[in-house]
């Protein structure tokens, strides 16, 4: 049990450093997923494209709501972005940092998947190999409009006994299939250089607000797992005390099946210490309810005078 703890305690110090190994492990599954997926085109005019573009964009949709949920900073920027103004103010740089960090994060899958369909080519080839124009092709030149329809619906499906050996079903695939690929390198060079001028250029911009809104950023993080805790170990403590006062005429037994209590005042203080003087329900909804509507200024100077 001490392990389990001791590994929970370390994701939670850790949250930033966990996330870059979930959104890794994420674009590593998209990659697998994709692989294990046996595409199946439907070979029709009317559903070939929405086959193909459902295929290259619904599951990054997915991969990108699943990294905002696994994302546990995605929660601590609503909650801050949708607090009441209390006694601490909220700073937008904050907001944005987050916004951003997580965005970064949500969109790794998504592009990985995107780039992955790209180039392989097979999406496209589906989505739009009714939209090709025949005249650029010598076999469907002189083809009247429907049949022209049905054969480059039947593209992608290299299987069917109609276009096993059509030289113009393989012109069409290869024609399009080289745009494909073209446009999956295209999209991963400019996603490349754009990482490498984001990169070298971040020194020319102001880096002390960039390290104010990272420090302020980490520390809402890091404060709200500390309530957290806290939370927990006083409604232990608390849950404690009241399961004695309930038990209090049970005592004889409890102590006639081995199960300790304490003394008279054992731990009194210490536990008194851990309750901070908060011993009742209502208590406990009010000091919610105050750290709700007015969290406490960042200002440490009062306790340190004290």
């Amino acid at each position: 049990m001490d392990r389990f703890r001791m590994i929970f305690q370390y994701f939670q110090s850790n949250s930033e450093s966990v996330m870059n190994g979930i959104c890794g492990l994420l674009a590593l599954a998209t990659v697998k997923i994709y692989t294990c997926f046996d595409f199946s085109c439907p070979c029709l005019p009317r559903y070939n494209m929405a086959y193909g573009l459902g295929i290259m964009f619904i599951p990054p949709v997915t991969f990108f709501f699943c990294g905002l949920i696994l994302n546990r900073q995605s929660l601590v920027m609503l909650e801050e972005w949708s607090r009441p103004q209390g006694s601490r103010k909220k700073d937008p740089a904050v907001i944005r940092y987050m916004c951003s960090s997580i965005m970064q994060r949500a969109m790794v899958a998504p592009i990985v998947w995107i780039i992955v369909t790209l180039l392989d080519g097979k999406c496209l080839i589906c989505a739009f190999s009714v939209s090709v124009d025949p005249e650029k092709f010598v076999g469907l030149a002189n083809t009247s409009p429907v049949q022209v329809q049905q054969l480059l619906a039947k593209v992608p499906c290299k299987d069917d006994e109609l276009m096993r050996n059509n030289t113009s079903r393989k012109a069409v695939s290869r024609y399009l299939r080289c745009w494909s690929q073209a446009l999956g390198w295209s999209i991963l060079l400019i996603l490349i250089v754009a990482a490498f001028l984001a990169r070298w250029l971040r020194p020319c911009f102001d880096q002390i607000t960039l390290l104010q809104a990272r420090h302020w950023s980490n520390y809402i993080d890091i404060e709200q797992k500390i309530f957290e805790e806290t939370c927990c170990e006083h409604s232990r403590q608390f849950a404690h005390k009241c399961i004695l006062h309930f038990f209090k005429s049970m005592r004889q037994e409890i102590k006639l099946h081995s199960f300790r209590l304490p003394r008279e005042g054992e731990r009194a203080e210490r536990e008194e210490d851990l309750l901070r003087g908060i011993t009742n329900q209502d208590q406990v909804n009010k000091l919610l309810k105050m750290w709700y509507y007015e969290k406490p200024p960042l200002n440490v100077s009062q306790v340190t005078h004290r």
